[in-house]
């Protein structure tokens, strides 16, 4: 099996593994205690706190350990929001940030909190000055992830974090996908990553907190992790985690090449050996390992089993995977086609021979899909109705597009047609499909029965 899913979860880093079990003998006594295994358990936290500070670029005493990526977040946000509540209630996120994060949005939102959520581009990457436009006088906390989890972009934090700075706003960065990489550049005022996203163990998450922060824990709270983590620490894993984010670091600059190289290749090679095809994500500025694309007329669960089957563990954003009926959110945001939705993220060490072999295999699994579909094999029909209507209503994705795509030839140019469907997915994947094939999306209209989608034929 090759295990192209590392932005999921990456395999455990030898240093980890060693790490982890050389402290099980040593850290599993209470480091609040003052006796010898006591010690000896604070000694090991502290190394580890000191570690993870470095590579992160903050003081020991700004870093926190938590149980996950996604209670870092939430104790963030939580926290932060409090400190700074005579300031107002409003917080800003974008619309590509993880679940964890928009979670924590809605929450705020419904305790009667104000939420800006700032648009991104097609590339998926959120701009500055939209972020500097939503900046209020009741603005306590704003939000943008380092690099986006799905489709790979990386986001200009820096400069958002200037524009914080200068209105005086808190930044909180989600940093669980490049910190692996490198430190997040900027004067951002918080942070929060995971360890399991870099090669570490799983249940170690890390939140800091810049000093001059006004941060108050929500919740019952204890002595530990200076009152922002209850509960007893699991030295062996955070040791774990610290010692495998060194690691990783060290790492990190030959495994970027190696793996540019490797993401570059299948960015280039897909559409070549695979028709209807849309790559997404920015083409440049992107994680190293990770590369994303749609094809068109798939069912993204038949694909994902289809590969699986081959030997290739990859994930996806598309509505028609089991995890969901609604699209990505992410890919929604960017208005890019979501059908067929295939996430290569390649763990530092993958084989070149892997990749290779992934996409020798691709394009007989997209076929084989496309074809228990129906999907139509070739874009050149005629026929002289100038409308046509589809009804897709109860069938979902990517049934709707197939659907207009056997129709669309036998419309002249200049006729409609309208295909009517009540799946969510179909918002986003006929006005993607009108796109990359030179047609016109003319809009959405209610009808009796889910929504009708007007298409113009254009060539």
């Amino acid at each position: 099996m090759a295990y192209f899913d590392a932005a999921s979860s990456a395999p455990l880093h030898p240093v980890a593994r060693q790490a982890l079990s050389a402290s099980l003998d040593e850290g599993w006594a209470d480091p609040a205690r003052l006796y010898r295994e006591g010690r000896r358990a604070r000694m090991l936290l502290d190394a580890a706190r000191e570690a993870a500070a470095e590579a992160v670029g903050c003081r020991p005493d700004e870093l926190t350990f938590t149980s996950s990526g996604t209670r870092a977040v939430h104790a963030g946000i939580a926290g932060a929001l409090a400190g700074r509540r005579r300031v107002g209630r409003h917080l800003i996120v974008s619309a590509v940030e993880h679940s964890s994060v928009l979670h924590a949005a809605e929450v705020h939102e419904a305790d009667g909190g104000a939420v800006t959520q700032v648009a991104v581009d097609r590339a998926g990457r959120a701009d500055p000055s939209a972020y500097a436009a939503a900046l209020r006088p009741d603005t306590a906390l704003v939000c943008l992830q380092s690099a986006n989890h799905e489709v790979g972009t990386e986001q200009p934090v820096a400069e958002v974090a200037e524009g914080c700075r200068a209105a005086g706003v808190p930044l909180l960065v989600d940093a669980a996908q490049s910190l692996g990489w490198g430190p997040v550049e900027g004067e951002w005022s918080l942070l929060a990553a995971s360890a399991h996203k870099w090669g570490g163990p799983s249940g170690v998450g890390l939140l800091v907190v810049r000093k001059g922060v006004r941060f108050a824990p929500e919740g019952p709270v204890d002595e530990r992790e200076s009152g922002r983590s209850a509960g007893f620490e699991n030295i062996p894993a955070i040791v774990a985690a610290a010692a495998s984010l060194r690691a990783v670091r060290a790492e990190a600059a030959e495994q970027a090449v190696r793996l540019r190289e490797l993401t570059e290749r299948i960015r280039a090679r897909v559409p070549r050996l695979v028709p209807d095809v849309e790559v997404v994500g920015d083409p440049v500025r992107r994680l190293p390992g990770v590369v994303t694309f749609s094809c068109l007329y798939v069912d993204g669960e038949t694909l994902l089993h289809e590969l699986d089957r081959e030997g290739f563990s990859v994930s996806s954003g598309s509505s028609c995977t089991s995890s969901t009926l609604m699209p990505s959110h992410v890919l929604k945001a960017m208005g890019v086609l979501s059908e067929g939705n295939v996430r290569v993220s390649l763990p530092m060490g993958a084989a070149e021979e892997d990749v290779d072999r992934f996409l020798d295999v691709l394009p007989g699994a997209v076929a084989a899909v496309r074809e228990k579909l129906g999907a139509p094999v070739s874009f050149e029909a005629a026929g002289e109705a100038d409308a046509v209507v589809v009804d897709a209503v109860g069938r979902r994705c990517p049934i709707p597009v197939i659907e207009l795509a056997k129709v669309i030839g036998d419309v002249p140019v200049g006729g409609t047609v309208r295909v009517l469907a009540d799946d969510e997915a179909a918002r986003l994947d006929i006005p993607a499909w009108c796109q990359m094939r030179g047609q016109e999306y003319v809009g959405e209209e209610p009808a009796d029965r889910g929504s009708a989608y007007v298409v113009r034929r254009v060539s």
